[in-house]
């Protein structure tokens, strides 16, 4: 039996319980995996409630930071990005944190038939960039990162140890030309002001973690313009390929699980808007 949950707040919109429900029917097991809305500041209370029938939890915002904090192993991909998207109990009910977020962004774009060799811009600073930035570490020649504040250089720069790394400023124009990949990883709406600086002509692929709301402007915009996208969706569900086996235990065929989760995704996306 598999009890999991995912946690965050806010929570309601999240379509993890749906892809999870699906892969471990999939697989023949039987499960439970809700949501459940845990604000910041509110882990430690709610994993100390926590009983030993626990498979896991799978984490979104604001959580993945915070969560280091009470895992009594962390394993250095996680440690190195300082975020964890994935909680595990063992029969001692130690947790232990770990992330898939940056297999998600490999194995995402590999459904596309594509990878982040050559230049990659990376807009944004947060949790998700450096996942984003550590998958594209030593694969990428060079790898920009576009922020309005440069508070966070530091925990970024640790995420990148072979490629070449540079900060740029908000909104540099050229850097939407020759980007053979453009990674973002802001907030709905942010990413709107950027949408003037698109080339006529896209070459590269454009890159939105969002799915909620599906598509973004951003994203829908490149897409019209004639470039590659690859969207949100593609990203939760090739990280929650990879917490299914964690979770279960079980091996996952990933093209054929894939593709049942985005047919699903899509209609109820579809449903939500």
């Amino acid at each position: 039996m598999i009890k999991a949950a995912v946690l965050g707040s806010p929570i309601s919109h999240s379509l993890s319980p749906l892809l999870h429900t699906i892969a471990y029917t999939e697989l023949g097991l039987e499960s439970e995996y809700v949501r459940i809305d845990v604000k910041s500041g509110e882990l430690g209370s709610f994993l100390e409630s926590c009983g030993p029938t626990w498979s896991g939890f799978s984490l979104t915002m604001p959580l993945k930071e915070e969560v280091l904090d009470f895992a009594s192993n962390v394993s250095p991909l996680a440690s190195r990005i300082l975020s964890a998207n994935t909680l595990v109990q063992n029969p001692l009910q130690v947790w232990s944190a770990s992330t898939t977020d940056v297999s998600g962004f490999t194995h995402a774009l590999s459904a596309h038939g594509r990878d982040a060799t050559g230049d990659v811009l990376v807009i944004g600073g947060g949790a998700t960039a450096r996942a984003a930035v550590s998958a594209c570490d030593g694969v990428s020649t060079r790898i920009s990162v576009m922020v309005r504040s440069l508070s966070r250089v530091k925990e970024i720069s640790n995420c990148v140890e072979f490629s070449d790394l540079e900060f740029v400023e908000w909104g540099d124009t050229n850097l939407f030309e020759v980007a053979d990949l453009i990674i973002s990883t802001v907030p709905e709406g942010v990413s709107d002001s950027l949408i003037k600086n698109f080339p006529s002509k896209p070459a590269g692929i454009f890159f939105d973690v969002l799915y909620y709301p599906w598509p973004t402007m951003a994203l829908k915009t490149w897409n019209a313009l004639g470039g590659q996208v690859v969207d949100g969706l593609d990203l939760l569900i090739h990280q929650a390929i990879d917490q299914v086996a964690i979770f279960s235990g079980h091996y996952v065929e990933r093209i054929g699980m894939a593709q049942l989760m985005r047919r699903h995704g899509e209609k109820a996306l579809g449903l939500s808007t």
